[in-house]
């Protein structure tokens, strides 16, 4: 079976930075997954993606060295299944709040005897290989998220869950639920001293502790921090803040010539 690169690094002590999509594409999936990201997760919770468009965006993202991951809408094990089916070499999943919701996650991402996914991993034999029974349960990266004080109380019975990875903090979520404005960068102490436990309390447990962040700056803020695995801005934040910018350039640069211009016969 094809090795998950980002396990891999991870377990060797080394970072992992992650893409983001949103926009149901697989041209928009192929070239993020081209722009040297570690792996690329394909969100099915908080955009317009459908199944049939995340399918097509998996493929987009095999034909790269980019690992296929997806964000999934609820802790559904229908969907996980057909997810893993589909390709994807990683889940991350929302709104984990206690073991039961993280031992009912893993279970129907895991072949029995460690859990009860069904057999029929028709997409995923040819990206992982044709041995791709054999070490699914190795090879797939499964990351709760952490995002409500809930899942604070619970968070050493969470991390004990045979199976789990990592962790993955939603910031704003988590933000929300501390009565804190939603934001991917927290300044609110208390927001912080959470985050931080949360990535202590997984660290010490040998797991991967994961976050999202607002951009380059606070992913590498986090880095520094100690969290190993972080995702960026979605294509569709960053394609829109470009735009932005460029319109709010020549405007404002050009205010004189805009005048001239719309005189002019084109």
């Amino acid at each position: 079976m094809r090795k998950n690169k980002v396990k891999e690094t991870l377990a060797k002590g080394g970072r992992a930075l992650n893409g983001w999509l949103h926009i149901p594409s697989s041209y928009s999936a192929e070239m993020t997954a081209h722009q040297g990201f570690d792996s690329v997760t394909i969100d099915l919770q908080h955009g317009p993606i459908d199944f049939a468009a995340a399918v097509e965006m998996l493929q987009a993202i095999s034909s790269t060295a980019a690992v296929p991951l997806a964000r999934l809408a609820w802790n559904d094990p229908a969907m996980i299944m057909k997810v893993l089916d589909a390709g994807a070499y990683g889940l991350i999943c929302p709104m984990i709040n206690s073991k039961a919701d993280a031992e009912a996650f893993v279970a129907a991402a895991r072949y029995a005897p460690r859990g009860y996914r069904s057999f029929g991993p028709n997409r995923a034999l040819l990206y992982g290989g044709t041995d791709y029974p054999k070490h699914a349960n190795t090879e797939i990266l499964l990351l709760a998220m952490i995002e409500t004080t809930k899942a604070l109380d619970n968070l050493e019975e969470i991390l004990s869950t045979p199976g789990l990875d990592g962790i993955y903090v939603g910031p704003s979520d988590l933000s929300l639920s501390m009565g804190k404005p939603p934001t991917l960068a927290p300044e609110d102490a208390s927001v912080l001293a959470a985050m931080e436990e949360v990535r202590r309390a997984t660290r010490a447990k040998g797991l991967i502790a994961g976050v999202h962040t607002d951009g380059a700056r606070t992913a590498i803020k986090r880095f520094e921090e100690g969290f190993q695995f972080c995702t960026l801005l979605s294509e569709a934040r960053y394609m829109a803040a470009a735009q932005a910018a460029a319109v709010r350039e020549v405007k404002g640069a050009g205010a004189g010539a805009a005048g001239e211009a719309s005189a002019k016969t084109y």
